[in-house]
Formats: structure tokens, sequence, C-alpha cells
């Protein structure tokens, strides 16, 4: 894939909020990014994980989802709050209206949409998904992924994860979708 920032500034008008299922790479994706385009990279998982000082699946295990949803949106409102910047979001929090609505207000949501194949065989071997931990992971993936993507189909954007795609890869791939945005992005 060719680079799409190749001694190309930007100016970013609005934060850009990676959203979509666990394993789609919005950490990675959305951490190159911000490193081509020179604006400090957040996760909201990573905030959480600091401010309660245990793990998230910890916060599911003592406080529940519902209360570990209410942290994550008031994680997301504070982060997008900050300066501008590329944020990564859990792969639930989308699917509150709410969050919905905050991002669409003070940013662009960009799916990053990786078929239910590609995302099982990230995820699989990892114990750090609560909502994986069931007799069947990987139908419980599909049901979450069925629920799910139309949901995220109302993302600003959709960019298409492919698994011969690099990091660097699917980030020029973001930033080309970007580019087609003056209202998030504008090269200098």
């Amino acid at each position: 894939m060719e680079q799409a920032s190749a001694n190309l500034a930007f100016i970013l008008k609005k934060s850009i909020v990676m959203v979509g299922m666990m394993g789609a790479g919005k950490t990675a994706i959305g951490q190159a990014l911000a490193d081509q385009l020179g604006v400090p990279f957040l996760d909201s998982d990573e905030e959480l994980v600091r401010a309660a000082n245990m793990s998230i699946a910890e916060i599911f295990e003592r406080d529940g989802e519902d209360f570990f949803r209410d942290r994550e949106t008031e994680v997301i409102g504070r982060l997008l709050d900050t300066k501008r910047a590329v944020l990564s979001t859990g792969g639930g929090a989308f699917m509150a209206a709410r969050n919905r609505t905050m991002i669409a207000e003070r940013g662009v949501a960009v799916w990053l949409k990786a078929d239910l194949e590609l995302l099982w065989n990230r995820v699989k071997h990892k114990d750090t998904r609560p909502l994986l931990r069931t007799p069947n992971p990987k139908a419980t993936l599909a049901e979450i992924y069925n629920k799910r993507v139309p949901i995220y189909a109302a993302a600003d954007i959709a960019v298409e994860a492919r698994p011969d795609y690099t990091i660097p890869d699917m980030a020029d791939a973001v930033l080309n979708a970007l580019q087609q945005r003056p209202d998030v992005l504008e090269e200098v």
C-alpha cells in the first residue's frame, strides 16, 4: 500500500475516535495514525485501567458491565474535552447512544471494519476479553459481532481491515479516508 503521509503535514480539526470490535486494531492503528499526524494518542480503556487501578476484566467482575459503561462514558467525555487527538475506545463504547452523540458532536468516528474470522484469529488466544469468558467464545464473538455491526455502520467513516494489511497499511488507509474530510483534517 502506498504511503499516504509521505512528507505531508496536517492540522487536525477534530479528534479522531477509533471504533470497532475487539481485535479490530483500534489501539495499534490509532497509535500509528497519531504518530503519522503528530498528535497525541489516547486510549479510553487505558485511562479506565489507570483510574481504577485494576484491569477491565477485574472492573467487570467486581462492579459489573453497567458500572464499567458509565465510567467509560465519563472517560471518553473527558478525553474528548482535552486537546485534539486520536482516541481509541473499547469495543462496546460505540453501542451507547450517549457515546455516539458525544463523539459526533466533538469528533469523528472511524470504524475499523474487520470480518468475523479476522477478529477471531486476533482474539482467540487472549484471555483479556471479559465478554469472551464463555463456554464457546467464538459463538459469543459472533453474537456480539452481529449485534454491533449495524451500530458501527453509523460511524462517520468506515475503513475495511484486511488480513494482509500491516498496521502501517491500515493507518494509511484511515489517513486516506480522513483526507476526504476537510472538516476533520487539513493538509498544510
